[in-house]
C-alpha cells in the first residue's frame, strides 16, 4: 500500500469509529502532502529523515509513511484494522442486505458541511464496493451548513459531470438535501430540482412545532413531485451534539401524524430514509415498523459527512432487518439506471 493510501485508510477507519475530527484531519492532511511528492523526493525525505520538516507531517504520520514506503503494513494501521475494521459483525440477514446495497442516497461534501472533497467521497464509496453515490449537499436556507445557492449548485453539477467522465462506470448522482420550509415548500428553485438525480427533503428547523403544523409541512413536501426521499423524518438525536459547555444533549423526536405521512409516501412514491448515522438512527423502530406495515419503500443511507462514515450502512441494515424491511423495498439495492428510472419517472 502506498504511503498516501495508508494514511487515507487510517483516516477512513478513524471516521468510521467516530474518532475526533482533529485526529482524522491529521492523517488526511499528511496524505495530501505525501501525494504531492514525486517518488524521488519522497525517497530522499525518507532516507534523510526529513519528512517532519514538511508542513502537515508530524512524528506519527511520518512513521506511517516510512513503514509504508518500505513496503510494510504500518503498525498503527495494523492496530486500527484489528480494532475497528469489524466493530460489530453483522448477522447473516443484515450482512446479506448490506451486500445487496449498490449505493448511498445521502452524503455531503466540503461544498456544504462535509469535511472532504467530492472526489474523496466518491473514491471512498467505490472502495467499499458501491456503484454510485448521491451527492446531497445542503440547500441555501441552511446557512450554518454552507448551503448551496442556485449558482453554486449549477457549478457543482459541472464538477460532478467531469468527475463522472473520469470515474465511469462508477457514478456520482447529482442531488441535494433540500430543507423543507415551514410552509412545506422546498428550499431550491424548481428548475434545478428537476435536473437533479436525487432530492432528499428534510426538516431542519422549527423541530418543536405542533404535530398538526409539522404534519401539514411534511405532507406538502412528500407530495412535491421533486421529492424522492424523506430524510431523517423525526429529526431526533439519540447522541447529542456537543454544546458550548462540553455536554452532549440528545434531541427528542418531532411530533407528526406518522400514519398520514407514511401513507402519503406510498401514494406519491416518496421513499422513507433509514438514516444510519449513529446519532440519528431515524426513524425509531416503532415508526420504521409502521412504515413497513403501510407499504413504504426505503433507502438505507449514511448521511455521511466524511469518507469513513460511508461505512455506517451496517447500522441501517441491522435496523431494517429488525423491523422487517423487505430487501426488494430498499431502493438502493437497484442499479443506477433502475434507480434513475424511478426518480426521473
Amino acid at each position: 500500500m502506498p504511503p498516501a493510501g495508508a494514511l487515507r485508510r487510517i483516516a477512513f477507519l478513524l471516521e468510521r469509529a467516530r474518532e475526533p475530527s482533529y485526529r482524522v484531519n491529521a492523517f488526511r492532511t499528511a496524505a495530501a502532502v505525501v501525494a504531492g511528492l514525486d517518488d524521488a523526493e519522497l525517497d530522499r525525505r525518507v532516507r534523510t529523515k526529513t519528512l517532519t520538516e514538511l508542513k502537515g507531517i508530524g512524528d506519527k504520520t511520518a512513521a506511517v509513511v516510512v513503514e509504508a514506503h518500505r513496503g510494510e503494513l504500518p503498525a498503527y494501521l495494523r492496530g486500527l484494522e484489528e480494532t475497528y475494521a469489524e466493530l460489530a459483525p453483522l448477522a447473516d440477514e443484515a450482512a446479506a442486505l448490506r451486500a445487496a446495497l449498490k449505493g448511498d442516497l445521502h452524503a455531503h461534501s466540503d461544498w456544504s458541511d462535509g469535511g472532504s472533497p467530492i472526489r474523496d467521497m466518491a473514491e471512498a464509496a467505490l472502495s467499499i464496493g458501491h456503484e454510485y453515490l448521491a451527492l446531497t449537499d445542503h440547500s441555501p436556507r441552511l446557512t450554518v451548513a454552507n448551503g448551496l445557492s442556485p449558482q453554486r449548485l449549477e457549478q457543482q453539477l459541472d464538477v460532478v459531470a467531469a468527475l463522472n467522465a473520469e470515474l465511469a462506470p462508477f457514478r456520482v448522482l447529482t442531488g441535494i438535501e433540500c430543507d423543507i420550509n415551514v410552509d412545506g415548500s422546498l428550499d431550491q428553485v424548481d428548475e434545478l430540482l428537476g435536473r437533479l438525480d436525487v432530492v432528499v427533503a428534510s426538516v431542519h428547523s422549527d423541530l418543536r412545532a405542533a404535530s398538526a403544523q409539522m404534519t401539514e409541512r411534511m405532507l406538502a413536501a412528500v407530495e412535491n413531485p421533486h421529492t424522492d426521499v424523506l430524510g431523517h423524518c423525526t429529526g431526533r438525536l439519540v447522541i447529542g451534539r456537543r454544546q458550548r459547555n462540553g455536554s452532549q444533549k440528545p434531541r427528542p423526536e418531532s411530533q407528526f401524524d406518522a400514519d398520514a405521512v407514511f401513507r402519503a409516501c406510498v401514494e406519491h412514491g416518496t421513499v422513507v430514509e433509514i438514516n444510519s448515522r449513529p446519532e440519528r438512527l431515524d426513524p425509531p423502530r416503532r415508526l420504521l415498523t409502521q412504515a413497513v406495515e403501510l407499504g413504504c419503500d426505503f433507502a438505507i443511507d449514511t448521511d455521511a459527512h466524511a469518507p469513513g462514515q460511508l461505512d455506517w450502512q451496517d447500522n441501517g441494515c441491522t435496523r431494517a432487518v429488525e423491523c422487517g424491511v423487505p430487501a426488494d423495498r430498499v431502493v438502493n439495492t437497484l442499479s443506477a439506471d433502475a434507480l434513475l428510472a424511478r426518480t426521473h419517472g
